[in-house]
């Protein structure tokens, strides 16, 4: 087998295996400026992600796992992964489509998260490295795959630019009405895989309201204001700073669980989030089309097992920033719509661009 080696050392042959019938592998991406991304196309799962830090060291900044078998086992079932069909969460599993009532698995609590059982992080996706900067991953969900009605063909292309960014594009089209959330899960850490707190890191996010939630995470409809209260990231503030203020939001999350409804019109690609580290000085933005974003610092993470290079990720040792719709869409009329309908093109972007502060 080849072993092809990231600069963490992590070992493509590592990742070389036959699941569901399908080949599985890893695929690296560099620019010329020491950026290097690896990327299965088990889960279409970020498995490393190197910035140079301010003194030109290579830093890994999201979390992950060794090899392919570390992820099939792993505790933490959506690090880096494309979550769909439906990211987040739709409340008791339940929706009606075109006069039909659909029932999905109850895999989170009383919810449905993530797509279910077997989402799509846990399938292999077919896919082609087109050049050293960019590959295209193609999934085709059947019609009734974990409840949900219609054959969805999805395509995401991950490219890392010249300009520092992470650039992730997801396209989809169905054969029946169904619905649609996709994101992508990377746990951020910009002081390194393995550091263990994000509380000193200072955020930023481009959003005047946030939705609230019941202590199962299902938003109770109506967004709500951040001034006044410990969501508010308008201006940078660290994420540790108020995370354990007695605020009812915090407490039902065990931290920050919870979605931003950002300032922005329709479908413009725009500047979404802007996080830095202290430590190294990477500071990463955060632009997409997408009207919302959940913010996640890892609350329920234990430290219990050893990940990527030996490290282990015990509580808030990583956040997470999944651009995407509303959770629960599907039964909020007031949402932006997840509907996706024949002769329609869903089209996503998402845009992680990296830099010194």
């Amino acid at each position: 087998m080849t072993k092809i080696l990231t600069l963490g050392g992590l070992k493509s042959s590592d990742f070389q295996k036959t699941i569901d019938g399908k080949a599985v592998n890893l695929f690296i991406l560099t620019n010329q400026n020491g950026l290097e991304l690896a990327v299965t196309n088990y889960g279409a799962k970020i498995v490393s992600l190197h910035v140079p830090d301010k003194d030109g060291k290579a830093i890994d900044v999201v979390l992950g796992h060794n090899n392919i078998e570390e992820y099939l086992t792993s505790a933490e079932p959506f690090f880096g992964a494309v979550c769909g069909r439906v990211g987040n969460r739709i409340a008791k599993g339940l929706f009606t489509l075109n006069g039909k009532r659909y029932q999905l698995a109850i895999n989170n609590g009383p919810n449905h998260l993530h797509g279910g059982e077997k989402g799509f992080n846990a399938v292999v996706w077919d896919a082609v490295q087109t050049n050293p900067q960019c590959m295209e991953l193609t999934y085709i969900s059947p019609d009734g795959e974990e409840g949900y009605p219609g054959t969805l063909t999805v395509t995401v292309v991950y490219t890392l630019t010249s300009d520092n960014t992470v650039q992730i594009d997801y396209k989809a089209t169905t054969d029946q009405p169904t619905i649609l959330n996709l994101t992508n899960h990377s746990y951020f850490n910009l002081s390194g895989a393995g550091d263990e707190y994000i509380g000193d890191h200072l955020l930023t996010i481009n959003a005047d309201a946030y939705l609230p939630t019941d202590d199962t995470n299902i938003p109770y409809g109506k967004p709500e204001q951040v001034a006044g209260t410990p969501m508010d990231f308008r201006t940078p503030h660290t994420i540790g700073e108020r995370i354990n203020d007695d605020f009812e939001q915090l407490r039902f999350g065990k931290g920050y669980d919870h979605t931003y409804v950002l300032n922005k019109q329709g479908q413009e690609l725009s500047l979404c989030a802007k996080a830095v580290s202290p430590k190294t000085s990477i500071a990463m933005d955060t632009f997409t089309t997408e009207p919302g974003v959940q913010l996640y610092t890892g609350n329920w993470m234990t430290g219990e097992f050893a990940a990527k290079y030996g490290k282990r990720y015990p509580v808030r040792a990583a956040f997470c920033l999944e651009t995407q719709h509303f959770p629960d869409s599907i039964n909020h009329p007031t949402y932006p719509s997840v509907v996706l309908r024949p002769g329609e093109s869903f089209q996503s972007k998402t845009f992680y661009k990296f830099y010194h502060q």
